[in-house]
């Protein structure tokens, strides 16, 4: 019997450098060959090295890593991106992603956790660094933080949520940037329902540069702020006339957690514990008969130092008495609670206005043998949480 004929073709992308260029290609290898033809491994036909990554080839003018290939981070700024289900907005500088809830990112009641959302929140922002052409190998860094060992760090956050997404719903996380002080910068969130257009969360953060090497602050080199300032924009998601005062609890806080320690799943890509890992050591700490009963409406932090591997970590959570809202802060939450009320009952949605809230103070501290070093101060508000099947 004759042996059967066939062909096909394979294509690699890749990306390089050359007398300090970037640039982008393709390798396309034609295979033409019968059913009695032996086929060669992947990395015998690109060149690799026994024993390495199919994907990992090098030759005498090509560095190609494996890393560069699956990742495909691009090297100019991008309009739009189908795997992502992206796109930059606001004249060119700010970005807004699709996402759909999984199964994974909601809780008992099929409504996103704050963790998750938390998380969604730092996932875009990563997004739109990708986006913007900026981004390193690093975890959100720019060119110019690496090659000056810098970091970004969260110096504090505020968080509002006036409903919160339920499973398999489609949402639309949009992020911007602006400056903050002279050394710092201001990123903002606002997540819609994609079907109905109501804004469910907003938030507001701001960041400075630690040093990778030292662990210390550091200035922003004149280098990225060329690099990030072209982003920024005059708006923001939380306007705070007077940022809330967060009070330092002591040892008689009603409840406390002596018993925190940093897991290894809890390390980010920067080799401390992500700061979304201190909001649920802070959470935990409240009774859960109040955690069954509310849900959070509003969350500020104020991160003080990184916490690592080997820290070992106190929980502290002082309660509020009830009270009315009525300044600040609480009169803009409570303005938008009554604007979006009374559309759905359950779901994570509001039903009839309640007007009391909740409020807890944290801390978050280091245990150490002759000393305790604050982490991260926290105020939360809650509101009653209504049953699926209230009427």
């Amino acid at each position: 019997m004759a042996a059967a004929a066939f062909s096909c073709s394979v294509s690699f992308p890749f990306r390089y450098s050359r007398n300090g260029n970037r640039y982008h290609g393709r390798v396309d290898i034609k295979i033409n060959a019968s059913s009695s033809t032996r086929l060669h491994p992947l990395n015998e036909i690109t060149g690799a090295r026994e024993g390495s990554s199919p994907l990992a080839t090098t030759t005498e003018n090509l560095h190609v890593t494996e890393e560069q290939i699956r990742q495909r981070i691009p090297t100019k700024k991008q309009l739009v991106d189908p795997y992502r289900q992206c796109l930059i907005i606001e004249r060119g500088v700010g970005y807004r992603q699709m996402v759909v809830v999984r199964s994974y990112e909601v809780g008992p009641y099929k409504t996103v956790t704050l963790e998750s959302l938390l998380n969604l929140f730092q996932e875009t922002a990563l997004s739109h660094v990708w986006m913007s052409g900026l981004l390193s190998n690093g975890f959100g860094a720019t060119h110019g933080m690496m090659r000056n060992s810098l970091i970004w760090v969260v110096s504090r956050m505020h968080v509002q949520v006036d409903h919160y997404p339920i499973w398999g719903e489609v949402l639309e996380f949009d992020t911007l940037v602006g400056a903050s002080g002279k050394n710092g910068m201001r990123r903002d969130w606002l997540v819609r329902s994609q079907a109905t257009g109501i804004t469910y969360a907003r938030a507001t953060s701001n960041w400075v540069m630690m040093n990778e090497k030292m662990r210390r602050l550091s200035k922003m080199p004149d280098e990225v702020r060329d690099e990030i300032s072209p982003w920024f924009i005059e708006k923001q998601a939380i306007t705070e006339d007077v940022p809330e005062k967060i009070v330092k609890l002591d040892d008689s806080a009603k409840y406390i957690n002596s018993d925190l320690k940093p897991r290894r799943s809890d390390l980010d890509m920067n080799h401390h514990v992500n700061n979304v890992k201190y909001v649920r050591w802070m959470l935990e700490t409240i009774p859960d008969k109040f955690l069954d009963s509310h849900q959070l409406s509003g969350m500020v932090l104020e991160y003080r130092r990184e916490c690592g591997s080997s820290d070992r970590v106190e929980s502290l959570c002082q309660p509020d008495e009830d009270e009315i809202l009525t300044n600040g802060v609480e009169q803009s939450l409570l303005k938008n609670m009554v604007l979006t009320s009374g559309i759905v009952e359950g779901n994570g949605y509001l039903g009839p206005l309640e007007t009391t809230m909740h409020g807890y103070t944290h801390l978050l501290q280091t245990k150490g043998k002759t000393r305790k070093e604050e982490i991260v101060r926290g105020r939360t508000r809650w509101r009653k949480k209504y049953s699926l099947t209230s009427t």
